[in-house]
């Protein structure tokens, strides 16, 4: 491992060049801005990542000459570029995402990565952020890492020794910070819904955001819950400091909060930094659902832009536009589908902020199947749940109707009656 300035690091990238940025918020940001004072003299730069916090100014439109992002999952940062033809997204299921790199569908030619400061052994750690970095790490060519002393250490799979890395650049830096989201009356509506399903000794997994931290909240009095789960936020601590979250009942790592990144506040960094009860693994393992399908009562609680009469659900894109990815959805309705007592669930508020129907009879034009209609089981909005497992198209139109907002009921049923000709 060479250490080297920042910039000096980042001159070992040439046009043409295939790179990956580290997820989340182990993005390194000292490279990030190093590789920007060489875009001028670079062309078509492939940048390969999935979500990352802080800014990703080589998605910026007056770069587009020298660099295109090939989206994993689209996070804000990079969604214009992507929507404006500028860069594009990958179809892709979480769970297979590291294969792109280890099977060679795409070979990198640079990852660049956060890591912790190396131990009196040498290895360093992938901190916040393994899911497909660590197959990344495996695949390119030369590996540039920022040594970050505020990088948790994390346990799990995420460990490195310096001889893996090519090239080092110290730069400490606070981490991105995630604050949790406030959660309104329609989130915690549909947390009381969620969690009234949710039995004790279950295997959770949930993402960021109102509709998570909601459900969370409401689970205080809840026993001997687990996680496994692609990504935690700060919504677990509160639980697992109260020993709610204990993963006794788990088959897979009993005991062991299992995720393969982290995203939140410094509380939960700091919650993670060398904890043996919290296990940061690949993503292909992870989301694996033969794998999580193992625990018992796996939850798996998922969120969508649009869900149509028959339940089709569409959690990627409005219509034509792309909004953000597949991820690991199907992983884990899939799982939860096949794991003993398991309950996949469709969270969404009936309502978009514009105040149209995120229930629809027909999809936007273009809008894409992420959950399929015949994988969806439980639907919960702030007016309800349906169960749609084993009814018929019939039946699933009227128990959708019953979850959207009452004032676009009547007209959600005349359409079905008319168009579908299924109500």
């Amino acid at each position: 491992m060479k250490m080297l300035t920042a910039l000096e690091a980042l001159e070992k990238v040439h046009s043409k060049y295939k790179i990956f940025i580290h997820t989340a918020a182990a993005a390194p940001q000292a490279l990030i801005e190093a590789l920007m004072l060489r875009a001028p003299e670079l062309k078509n730069v492939k940048i390969y990542q999935l979500h990352t916090e802080g800014t990703a100014p080589y998605a910026d439109e007056k770069w587009a000459e020298s660099f295109e992002v090939n989206a994993l999952f689209i996070g804000s940062n990079v969604r214009k570029a992507v929507q404006d033809g500028r860069g594009s997204y990958i179809p892709i299921f979480l769970s297979e995402a590291p294969n792109l790199f280890r099977k060679n569908y795409i070979d990198l030619d640079v990852a660049l990565i956060s890591v912790s400061p190396p131990d009196k052994h040498g290895f360093c750690s992938l901190g916040v952020s393994v899911d497909t970095t660590l197959a990344a790490v495996e695949n390119a060519e030369i590996v540039i890492a920022q040594i970050n002393r505020f990088m948790p250490r994390t346990h799990g799979d995420g460990t490195i020794h310096i001889s893996r890395i090519h090239f080092a650049v110290e730069k400490d830096e606070a981490l991105p910070e995630i604050e949790q989201a406030k959660i309104g009356e329609i989130e915690q509506r549909i947390g009381e819904y969620a969690a009234s399903i949710i039995e004790d000794g279950s295997t959770l997994q949930m993402g960021i955001g109102a509709i998570p931290n909601a459900v969370l909240s409401c689970l205080v009095n809840h026993r001997n819950l687990g996680i496994h789960s692609e990504m935690i936020s700060d919504g677990v601590l509160n639980l697992l400091e109260n020993d709610v979250i204990n993963g006794s009942e788990k088959t897979k790592h009993t005991g062991k909060v299992v995720a393969s990144f982290a995203m939140g506040t410094k509380k939960l960094y700091d919650f993670i930094d060398d904890n043996p009860a919290v296990l940061l693994l690949d993503a292909a393992y992870v989301n694996n659902p033969w794998i999580i399908a193992q625990n018992p009562r796996v939850t798996a609680i998922n969120s969508a832009i649009e869900i149509d009469l028959t339940g089709q659900v569409c959690a990627d894109s409005i219509g034509t536009l792309m909004y953000s990815g597949v991820g690991g959805q199907m992983d884990f309705i899939r799982a939860a589908a096949s794991s003993y007592c398991g309950k996949p669930i469709i969270a969404l508020p009936s309502l978009t902020r514009k105040g149209e129907s995120r229930i629809s009879c027909n999809l936007k034009l273009g809008a894409g199947v992420v959950t399929t209609r015949a994988d969806v089981h439980f639907v919960i909005t702030e007016y309800g749940i349906a169960n749609l497992y084993g009814k018929n198209l019939k039946e699933r139109a009227k128990a959708l109707i019953l979850l959207a907002d009452p004032v676009h009921r009547e007209r959600l049923a005349r359409e079905a009656h008319e168009w579908r000709n299924i109500y």
